[in-house]
């Protein structure tokens, strides 16, 4: 109504007045887009809880990355490293030595100067409160000291350039005047939290609580000046008020979103699904069957991932390649070695059948395959039940294997005897995520090293083993990609987990109060709420609209 009104008096008034009121105008909309809060489904949940703890597993959304702040943000969809309250880090002592020099003048939302004190004692609580330490920080560290007033040294017990990552961005930054004076960290729910980060906690309900900016945040003070979190426990209800516009950024999971979501305000409504990881098929390499290479690449070759995608996942996963490389964030790291046969799957169902016949294995009555000693190839594969997704993933592989001859029941489990089943390897196939991280080696670490919880499907081999072992132990980046081309390679050719399709990261977004998110274009930062402390630096990079 207001823009109408000016667009009728600039046919009465002379162009000076009209631009007098135009400017006034525009004053006053910028004034209104500053001061709208950012509203945020941080997920689905019950009613909120009043707690800030970070060592805590119920802390509130926002806890980590908007108060409280690591040393440094390593970015999974993107190349960036980003120094919070680390200004910068090196490696010494044969990789054994990590010394990181602070951001000088931080200071605590109180008002309090960061110290080095307050690191150190950060790091040595969780070596104090062992139940805490839930990256395993000191399973890797032997010390932590200071180096003057703004250096931090940590030594590690081995060499293990990758594990830096944990160490300098999975450890929150907290201060010791105030937590120190804890007999249990655990058990505070710390409602009046202090941190370092851009944001205060403002008012707290249990079906909303608000954050304002942070005038003292050493970035400086950001431009959303206040975040709105609203309590959803219904995904119904959430995906309403998201399409409706009441919402500028969330997480959630429906089916056709173009439809539902983005055509009922095509200007503003925004989606991203970045990838998070890549989702395996695992067969049990225990299984006298499943240990046979020729059997897990029959298996791959007549599963249809584009099939899986379209229909299993709305579209929204898209089929994985051999190397099981996160793509695109890790095209770098393709080893130029790798033979085109391996960059890309090819669904054939006769060559699947081809395979299995050249390695000896023959059809029975049934249909069904058979080893040389009669044993046919008939497999349980388990998924967690209600993953709506994986479940329909699941049957259709069940179905695309039948028909070449394998016999593959579907188990839908409850999560945690599905969980206890991949972990202790008392299963025979299953469906199941893998690890991530900002290069190849935390994916290849977790599915290849012996022993690693990770490694549901029990892989052992000298040569991969060796190839882990020698990027832990260097920071030269040309000899770290000679270890990924022998770890990429092997998965490639050797399937010991069978890559299906990308895993998403569901986010939504507005543009109608805010702009700067990331985008696929733009991935500067992990885009959901629920990322941290990806949070933080997807909000430093907001601003009000106009």
């Amino acid at each position: 109504m207001k823009r109408l009104r000016l667009g009728l008096i600039a046919t009465v008034l002379s162009g000076t007045t009209l631009l007098a009121l135009s400017g006034c105008g525009t004053a006053s909309t910028k004034t209104a887009a500053a001061n709208v809060p950012l509203t945020v489904i941080p997920g689905l949940n019950g009613a909120f809880a009043d707690n800030f703890n970070p060592y805590s597993s119920s802390a509130l959304s926002g806890t980590l990355g908007l108060i409280y702040q690591p040393l440094f943000y390593f970015n999974l969809v993107g190349p960036q490293v980003y120094g919070l309250l680390g200004k910068s880090y090196h490696w010494s002592n044969g990789n054994r030595t990590l010394t990181v020099t602070l951001r000088p003048n931080v200071k605590w939302s109180n008002g309090k100067p960061v110290t080095v004190s307050d690191v150190l004692y950060s790091y040595n609580i969780l070596r104090k409160f062992p139940s805490l330490d839930t990256s395993g920080i000191w399973t890797h560290l032997s010390s932590v000291s200071a180096h003057g007033s703004n250096q931090v040294v940590f030594q590690f017990r081995t060499p293990d350039v990758p594990y830096g990552n944990f160490v300098l961005g999975d450890v929150y930054i907290v201060p010791k005047s105030i937590w120190s004076t804890f007999s249990n960290p655990a058990k505070v729910t710390n409602t009046k939290p202090i941190g370092t980060g851009p944001y205060l906690v403002h008012s707290f309900a249990t079906q909303v609580y608000t954050y304002v900016a942070n005038s003292r945040y050493w970035g400086g003070k950001p431009k959303v000046h206040e975040l709105k979190y609203l309590d959803y426990s219904s995904g119904q209800s959430a995906q309403l008020a998201l399409a409706a516009g009441h919402v500028d950024w969330t997480d959630l999971f429906f089916p056709n979103i173009q439809k539902v979501y983005v055509n009922k305000a095509p200007k503003y409504n925004r989606y991203w699904f970045s990838v998070g990881g890549t989702n395996m098929l695992y067969p049990n390499l225990k299984n006298p069957l499943l240990s046979k290479l020729a059997v897990r690449q029959a298996i791959s070759e007549a599963i249809n991932r584009t099939k899986l995608d379209k229909v299993g996942e709305y579209g929204y996963e898209a089929p994985a390649t051999p190397t099981g490389l996160v793509l695109p964030p890790q095209k770098s790291w393709i080893a130029p070695n790798l033979p085109a046969k391996y960059r890309q799957f090819t669904y054939s169902p006769q060559k699947a059948i081809h395979t299995l016949e050249a390695a000896g294995f023959k059809r029975n009555a049934k249909g069904v395959f058979t080893a040389p000693n009669g044993t046919p190839l008939s497999f349980t594969l388990e998924v967690p039940t209600g993953w709506v997704d994986w479940d329909a993933d699941c049957a259709l592989m069940a179905h695309e294997l039948k028909k070449v001859g394998i016999n593959v029941t579907v188990q839908q489990l409850s999560f945690g005897a599905y969980y206890s089943n991949i972990t202790s390897g008392h299963y025979q196939l299953a469906m199941s995520w893998s690890g991530n991280g900002s290069t190849p080696y935390y994916l290849y670490q977790a599915l290849l090293q012996p022993k690693n919880p990770g490694n549901f499907e029990q892989w052992s081999n000298a040569q991969t083993t060796a190839a882990l072992t020698a990027y832990r132990r260097t920071s030269n980046v040309a000899l770290q990609h000679q270890a990924i081309n022998v770890l990429e390679n092997a998965v490639a050719k050797n399937l010991p987990a069978i890559p299906l399709i990308y895993g998403a990261t569901w986010y939504e977004y507005s543009t109608k109060h805010f702009t700067g998110w990331p985008t696929a274009q733009n991935p500067y930062a992990q885009p959901a709420p629920y990322n941290y402390p990806a949070e933080g630096i997807v909000l430093s990079h907001l601003k009000p609209r106009g």
